[in-house]
């Protein structure tokens, strides 16, 4: 019998609705299929993240592994093609796909080593940075998501969320940041971005200290994938000195940097306007610190 977390059922209801729930309903029978036909057995309780099950297995030979199943959709689709590319050079290793479903069997990394538990957030966003900028010198491959096509998006549905947007403070700063993504939208870049690369998302492994997981991946520039070490374990003194050390690792032109990273809280802004939903508040202090930043 596979149980379903609750927290997996409550975050698809909230985000997916109808098809949140039937992707639940269904995957206690799914997950019993791939048990069989990969030959495993379950070897500890279920985790989860917002959109798929995971759940530790031994495979027929006795190592470990998880399985993982998630809500197939345009991002999910990307992760077993990115994690190819990486081969396990910096990310968690691809054992065996289900391209229908989604479903994955992934190398078991160590969940009780997770980049989030280091105390010191200096080296925790440096660990993100080196991270980066391996993950960032593979050119992605044709069909993934592309930077290009999101930065447009955003730039054509800008206008009518900012009408929705009673704060004059927060229309003038999201008004900004479309400013800023219009500098630089005809050039996205074309490297293999991981897109959510917080500090929950690196896991400690035997084979080496950190390890990237759950990539959701697109084409672009590197300066799209900075907000997530700045916004989790968020503090606003430290805003400025986090983006300035990515940047320097990464060795990326920080004016470029700086106009992406604001890109990517236009992006979360108008999804929340768009569902009804208030933006993020610590969000857009990042956007205010960078927008007033000097070089």
């Amino acid at each position: 019998m596979i149980d379903i977390p609750d927290g997996l059922a409550a975050a698809q209801e909230k985000f997916n609705g109808a098809a949140g729930r039937a992707f639940i309903a269904g995957l206690p029978e799914q997950a019993a299929s791939f048990l069989e036909r990969w030959d495993l057995r379950l070897d500890g309780a279920a985790m989860h993240g917002v959109t798929a099950l995971v759940l530790p297995v031994l495979r027929a030979d006795g190592t470990g592994a998880v399985l993982k199943l998630p809500l197939l959709d345009e991002e999910s689709a990307g992760e077993p093609v990115a994690l190819r590319v990486w081969n396990g050079d910096g990310a968690v290793r691809l054992l065996d796909h289900d391209e229908p479903t989604g479903t994955m069997l992934l190398e078991r990394l160590d969940p009780a080593r997770m980049l989030s538990y280091v105390p010191d957030t200096h080296e925790a966003v440096q660990v993100i940075a080196r991270l980066l900028t391996h993950l960032t010198t593979f050119p992605a491959p044709a069909g993934l998501r592309r930077l290009g096509d999101i930065a447009r998006s955003m730039l054509e549905r800008a206008p009518r969320a900012l009408e929705r947007i009673a704060d004059g403070e927060a229309r003038a700063l999201l008004a900004d940041c479309a400013a800023a993504v219009r500098e630089v939208a005809d050039d996205p870049g074309d490297r293999l971005l991981h897109w959510d690369l917080h500090y929950d998302n690196v896991l400690g492994a035997d084979r080496t200290d950190w390890l990237a997981i759950d990539p959701k991946p697109l084409a672009g520039d590197p300066g799209f994938d900075l907000l997530p070490a700045l916004w989790n374990r968020f503090d606003p003194d430290d805003v400025i000195w986090r983006f300035d050390a990515m940047t320097e690792v990464l060795a990326l032109d920080r004016a470029r940097a700086r106009a992406w990273t604001l890109g990517r809280v236009l992006q979360t802004s108008l999804w929340e306007i768009e569902d009804g939903r208030p933006m993020d508040a610590q969000q857009l202090e990042i956007a205010r610190r960078l927008r007033s930043s000097t070089e």
